[in-house]
């Protein structure tokens, strides 16, 4: 075989190797957009605006998050846990009717102690808690931004004449499906067993009469009438 045909396979074979290198990076970089706008839905728009418009860069951004808490192993709760959190957002959401800037603050602080004992990072890291959140609960990490940011602005807004009750009522609403998401038992929780068993425990409780199922709480006492601002 002479030298100048040996040549020739060679750049032929580099060439079929670059055009494939290429049609493997287009097939590539078109669906990371679409596939990271399905995993966070909302949170994904959120990012975008927040770029001014920069896809790509809220992209990274997004990537980024999952990359660090992708593989993250959420802990279950215990049965005396779940019952104990549970009590303390019932606690609050009646609270909200006479102080509404006291229950946004607790209900904040709720959702940060409960990541953490699910195995998000610690309430303490408020911004790498809500990136890891978004990760898995993309569709309901707003409303622990809308809460979080109802009770730290309290004071200030104290001297500005106040948020309005509807507001952080709204961010109450919005952060609770968070809520019920983070209570609720995983598979690996022991499920529908665990289920069971807390049902049973709280008609106990009731003095026998059933408990409502999770997910559909009483209304609160704000829905019937109308909160006081504190």
């Amino acid at each position: 075989m002479s030298t100048g045909l040996i040549i020739a396979l060679i750049v032929i074979a580099a060439v079929v190797v670059i055009i494939a290198a290429v049609m493997t990076l287009r097939s590539r970089g078109p669906r990371r957009g679409p596939n990271l706008k399905r995993r966070f839905g909302p949170e994904y728009d959120r990012v975008v605006a927040r770029h001014d418009g920069d896809t790509k860069a809220a992209e990274r951004e997004l990537t980024e998050r999952v990359q660090r808490h992708g593989d993250l192993r959420v802990r279950p709760l215990e049965p005396a846990q779940r019952e104990q959190y549970e009590a303390r957002w019932t606690a609050a959401q009646e609270r909200f009717v006479d102080s509404p800037r006291e229950a946004v603050a607790e209900a904040d602080r709720l959702l940060g102690e409960l990541a953490g004992a699910r195995g998000y990072p610690d309430g303490g890291q408020y911004e790498e808690q809500l990136a890891a959140l978004s990760v898995h609960h993309a569709h309901h990490v707003d409303g622990y931004r809308r809460v979080h940011r109802a009770a730290h602005l309290r004071a200030e807004d104290a001297r500005d004449g106040g948020q309005g009750t509807e507001d952080m009522r709204e961010a109450m609403l919005a952060a609770r499906a968070l809520f019920e998401e983070l209570v609720r038992p995983g598979h690996h929780d022991g499920g529908r067993q665990e289920e069971r068993h807390e049902g049973h425990h709280r008609a106990g409780l009731n003095g026998g009469r059933k408990a409502p199922a999770r997910g559909g709480h009483t209304p609160w006492a704000m829905h019937r009438r109308q909160a006081k601002e504190s």
